[in-house]
């Protein structure tokens, strides 16, 4: 982190804060700012973008750290579906803030229902502030994490504003995190 990298390659990204889908150019420089939950928050002369793990190899980056991310998701196969569930949204982050959307308290319901036979997932959730643009990714991120549990048919992210978020809804890990305690 914090070392310059020149991208080999065009790749796709997403603009932070407008949630917009932009191109960087091959020869682009970029700093990693944030690397969590498989996605890279980086730094570039136009500002932040959040680049995916399937472009991992053009920012240098080993995928033994994916390895041990899916390790960690194996472990976790035989645990209750609702358990898998909370794990696997505990792996999506606000691209501005190293804290999952869990300890942020972000996620307001999260369900597991049978429909016709289906297990379907239900989920509420806010951002800490209602005009960022970055929602539907990391609302996208939510559902395609959870969408990774074998017994999951369908899943079903919707954002919500009420109540409004504030601070006292992050959990006492995400303030230590944070440094806020």
């Amino acid at each position: 982190m914090n070392k310059e990298i020149t991208l080999p390659r065009e790749i796709s990204a997403i603009q932070i804060p407008s949630g917009d889908t932009i191109s960087l150019p091959t020869g682009t420089v970029v700093v990693i700012t944030q690397n969590l939950g498989g996605t890279y928050t980086v730094a570039t002369s136009a500002g932040l973008a959040r680049i995916s793990s399937d472009d991992a190899d053009a920012l240098g980056i080993d995928q033994a750290d994916t390895e041990e991310k899916s390790r960690g998701d194996e472990r976790m196969k035989d645990a209750p579906v609702a358990d898998q569930v909370w794990h696997q949204l505990r792996q999506v982050y606000d691209p501005e803030i190293p804290v999952d959307i869990v300890n942020l308290g972000l996620v307001y319901d999260c369900t597991v229902d049978d429909e016709d036979g289906q297990n379907v997932v239900s989920i509420k959730m806010t951002l800490t502030a209602p005009g960022c643009g970055m929602g539907p990714a990391i609302a996208a991120d939510a559902q395609a994490r959870i969408m990774t549990i074998d017994q999951i048919d369908d899943a079903r992210v919707e954002l919500v504003w009420d109540p409004p978020w504030n601070q006292d809804m992050i959990s006492e890990e995400g303030k230590m995190k944070l440094g806020m305690i």
